[in-house]
């Protein structure tokens, strides 16, 4: 047997591989001898047939199926034994007009493409840079939170005339395009011009205004337009009040408290105001760790200047889906893929050769602490605790193990961003909940 590796590029070969018939005949010989002891032909005792005639009927497909596990074992010890990280799975070349003769053919050359990384290198010390971001949550963002779970917790009324801030139901009518539909008109959600048309008036009234009075995005926003039926209004509009409604703020008051964090937990305003603040803050905490984390996965992408074999990459996506995917789904699903695979290698690398690993107890932990969210958000998290080494356990199985590998790769990853924030120069930027935004949106 020779196999031979033909490097035609940075990060794709060519594997050849060619069988004599030293390399498989013993083997397809004596897998039918033991077919031949087994055999149960008509005209023979079980295990009497002679073995041309087991050949002369099983010949060709055990020559097919030893020739396979050959190849399958060799392509696997050899890639074993080199430096790079094959990435996917070799795909077998297939050749125009070339077909084998498994009768006669003696001697067979095989060809596998393979795509492969190699020298990832990524020198971690104090010379690295990086940002810690911290979201601090101010007075104007706590009080109009307090101001939003107010009027949330409202009672709604029908007052017979409008104010600033309420909901006009009503009909629509573009009589230029021709469009028509009841819609709820939320008024804190377009201009204060427009919405001083809509202020001071009764069921039953006609308010007139032309389409360009709408800004961008106000049709879907404020009106509940899609953005087909946004696209096709222009000119003079007419609205006719079917109906005003408003929500009037709740109270400050024990009742209140208690609906938005459970009884007693706050018993006076300043309590709330507090819990408020606390429980904003723990939440932009969280995001803010995504976010700082997600930062460092783009510093250390571009520091580790991985060079993927996109086209090998892309036939083999394309041959694994075989029947579920396009070529075209691949093309654009691809630099997702191409960005998840990255980091994939890069958090392995900086593992590996930083001795840090997940552990089942790890596991266990980070799926308790996502289970206790999800109870936390429907207020059940307390009454669930008892039961939960059920629920991790029938998680963790799910999918057919699925779910445990991905949370073993999740663990792995929290470690060793850990790691990179503790050894390079991480610089804390404390920003305001604007600015963070604003960098969300870059």
């Amino acid at each position: 047997m020779e196999i031979s590796l033909d490097k035609h590029s940075a990060n794709q070969a060519l594997i050849k591989i060619k069988l004599n018939e030293a390399d498989y005949q013993p083997k397809v010989d004596a897998k039918l001898k033991d077919y031949a002891k087994k055999a149960n032909i008509k005209g023979f005792r079980p295990g009497k047939a002679p073995v041309s005639m087991v050949k002369n009927m099983y010949g060709t497909s055990v020559l097919v199926e030893e020739i396979n596990t050959i190849l399958g074992d060799s392509l696997n010890s050899y890639l074993k034994e080199q430096t790079f990280k094959i990435l996917g799975e070799p795909l077998p070349v297939e050749k125009e007009n070339d077909s084998i003769d498994w009768k006669t053919q003696k001697d067979f050359d095989f060809e596998y493409k393979i795509g492969f990384v190699e020298n990832i290198s990524i020198p971690l010390d104090k010379k690295f840079k990086g940002t810690k971001y911290s979201i601090k949550v101010d007075d104007k963002l706590v009080n109009e939170t307090i101001e939003n779970l107010k009027s949330q917790s409202g009672k709604s009324t029908n007052p017979e005339v409008s104010e600033a801030g309420d909901h006009i139901y009503g009909d629509l009518n573009a009589t230029e395009s021709g469009f028509t539909k009841t819609v709820s008109l939320d008024l804190s959600k377009i201009t204060k011009k427009l919405a001083g048309k809509f202020t001071g008036i009764s069921k039953e009234a006609i308010v007139e205004f032309d389409a360009k009075d709408v800004k961008k995005g106000q049709w879907e926003e404020a009106f509940g337009l899609s953005e087909e039926e946004a696209a096709g209004i222009e000119g003079a509009i007419t609205f006719t009040v079917k109906n005003i409604n408003r929500t009037e703020a709740a109270e400050m008051n024990q009742e209140f408290f208690d609906k938005i964090f459970g009884p007693d937990v706050v018993k006076t305003e300043e309590e709330f105001v507090a819990k408020v603040k606390e429980t904003l803050q723990g939440n932009y905490d969280r995001e803010s760790k995504v976010f700082t984390e997600e930062e460092l996965k783009k510093t250390l992408t571009e520091s580790a200047k991985v060079e993927l074999p996109e086209e090998f990459l892309k036939e083999w996506l394309l041959r694994a889906n075989e029947g579920k995917v396009t070529q075209e789904d691949v093309d654009k699903e691809f630099p997702i893929y191409a960005k998840q695979l990255t980091w994939s290698l890069i958090s392995n690398h900086l593992a590996t050769e930083n001795k840090i690993q997940a552990e089942h107890e790890d596991v266990i932990a980070k799926t308790k602490e996502m289970i206790r969210e999800q109870f936390a958000s429907s207020g059940l998290g307390s009454q669930m605790e008892d039961s939960m080494d059920m629920f991790v356990d029938n998680y963790l199985k799910g999918e057919e193990g699925q779910n445990y590998m991905n949370m073993l790769t999740s663990v792995q990853n929290d470690k060793v961003l850990a790691y990179v924030q503790e050894t390079i120069d991480l610089k804390e930027k404390e920003i305001s909940i604007d600015q963070f935004k604003e960098l969300l949106e870059k």
